[in-house]
């Protein structure tokens, strides 16, 4: 018991330091980077030393790389940690993954930067492959922005009863929400489960969903499951009813006006 009490207390200071960390690595890669700067200048300025300047630009190049990209995923983690128990699983991952996507390709372009290679072309040939990607990949994207803005906006969040209405869907559905993936919402009904595409759930109209008839929940069916009992079937029950409360004794047939058992007429 000790040593499992033990390992949770260990666990906790781990996940308090975490953050700490991630902002040290943060501070010590920009400590490079302007070390980096700096050794280049003085490898300009200096006319017969230039080498080991060249080479400490280089090795602040490559520790600022090293830290940045450290850093970068210990901030995105504790990001997903911060949303995980009020967005889900899906949003916190997707939040994530665009934060590690964003901080990575910054500390790329950086560090190029830093060593002196030619950014433009890079740049240039990363927008065009992005075009061509996003192409090839629209309805993908399309979903996956729709997420974000059903993330952001919340028109319902997960467990909410709502009623969708649109045509791309093909009509209505009405249902409980399970879950709002990174392409797909989760929608639990009568029917079954179904998997409904982020694009056209945000284009669709989103209400409540529609209340049952007090009426047909109030109707007693038959025994054997056929429906309600029609008008004749009523009357019939209603009338032998009737017969059998007059054949038995009340209190004026039981006795006389003397006390005397009644005489039949």
């Amino acid at each position: 018991m000790n040593q499992i009490h033990l390992a949770d207390q260990v666990a906790r200071v781990r996940r308090r330091a975490r953050p700490w960390r991630s902002i040290i690595a943060a501070v010590l890669a920009v400590l490079a980077m302007a070390g980096s700067i700096l050794a280049r200048q003085q490898a300009r300025l200096s006319d017969g030393q230039r080498l080991p300047w060249q080479l400490a630009a280089v090795g602040c190049a490559v520790v600022f790389c090293l830290l940045a990209f450290a850093a970068t995923l210990g901030l995105s983690g504790r990001a997903r940690d911060l949303l995980l128990p009020r967005f889900g699983t899906s949003h916190a991952t997707m939040v994530r993954l665009v934060l590690v996507l964003i901080g990575g390709l910054t500390t790329l372009v950086l560090t190029l930067q830093l060593l002196g290679l030619p950014v433009g072309q890079l740049v240039l040939g990363g927008a065009l492959t992005g075009v061509l990607v996003g192409i090839a990949a629209q309805q993908t994207l399309a979903n996956l922005f729709a997420g974000i803005i059903l993330l952001l906006s919340r028109p319902f969040t997960v467990g909410d009863e709502v009623r969708l209405s649109s045509g791309p869907l093909g009509g209505e559905f009405q249902g409980t929400v399970l879950e709002i993936g990174l392409t797909y919402v989760l929608l639990r009904s009568e029917d079954g489960d179904y998997h409904l595409p982020n694009a056209q759930v945000l284009s669709a109209a989103v209400g409540p969903p529609t209340a049952p008839d007090p009426a047909e929940a109030t109707v007693p069916a038959t025994p054997d499951g056929a429906g309600p009992p029609d008008a004749s079937t009523t009357a019939a029950v209603t009338g032998i009813a009737a017969t059998t409360a007059g054949d038995e004794p009340g209190e004026g047939h039981g006795r006389g006006q003397e006390g005397g058992p009644a005489t039949g007429r």
